[in-house]
């Protein structure tokens, strides 16, 4: 499909914001959809299945947070691209916000050619995303079903627990994955490793493919940055 046929929902309880926005990406050629709400903002999320839901964070009775949650409940959006819009004074913690199960996030106020290019670097990822098993991000290539990396024309094998951490990381380019979250995901819950075996692993990684792409968040965990 291409990208300008994409469905995106914007839920602001501002109309002033939802009409603002909308309008925007509307000129771009996307089909677009609002609601004032989440209760509003679920069943069409439901009905319209779109590439793409923009929540604002702080919103009456059923915050952003709450209606992600919600929304990854329903199996036919477990994939959907969901960005929270969150105010520069707001104290609202990413890794809180990428928990509940979001993607990404977008701060207001916000330009309306910042905001198109926000969401149409979004809506990329959706492309890129549904392309078989390969993700390609600053650079770096990644086949999952060939097992290859590639950065800089050149291919590498690596281990198959460098290959799932890298994977992981760079499937949500700044999103902080908490350590029991990789433990779980690479290695499963089931499986006994040390402390520092994360840590190992990280270390390898950026030997091999750049130490500015990693980036530990103490006490936390690490995410891809770029």
């Amino acid at each position: 499909m291409n990208e300008k046929g994409y469905k995106v929902l914007l839920v602001d309880d501002e109309p002033d914001i939802l009409e603002f926005l909308s309008y925007n990406l509307k000129k771009e050629g996307y089909k677009v959809f609002t609601a004032e709400n989440g209760m509003d903002a679920i069943p069409i999320a439901k009905k319209e299945i779109p590439e793409l839901i923009v929540l604002d964070v702080m919103m009456p009775e059923m915050d952003g947070m709450e209606v992600c949650k919600e929304l990854r409940k329903i199996p036919s959006l477990k994939n959907v691209m969901i960005a929270f819009l969150t105010a520069r004074n707001e104290d609202y913690s990413q890794i809180t916000g990428f928990d509940s199960g979001a993607d990404d996030y977008i701060t207001k106020p916000i330009k309306p050619n910042v905001f198109v290019s926000r969401v149409k670097a979004l809506l990329r990822r959706v492309a890129k995303n549904s392309m078989s098993n390969i993700i390609e991000t600053a650079g770096i290539k990644i086949d999952r079903e060939k097992h290859l990396v590639e950065k800089g024309g050149k291919e590498m094998i690596l281990p198959k627990k460098e290959f799932e951490l890298l994977h992981l990381l760079i499937s949500k380019p700044g999103k902080v994955f908490k350590r029991e979250e990789i433990l779980n995901s690479v290695w499963g819950d089931d499986v006994i490793v040390g402390d520092r075996t994360i840590d190992v692993h990280i270390r390898k990684l950026r030997e091999k493919l750049g130490d500015e792409y990693f980036q530990t968040v103490k006490g936390v965990g690490y995410k891809f940055e770029f």
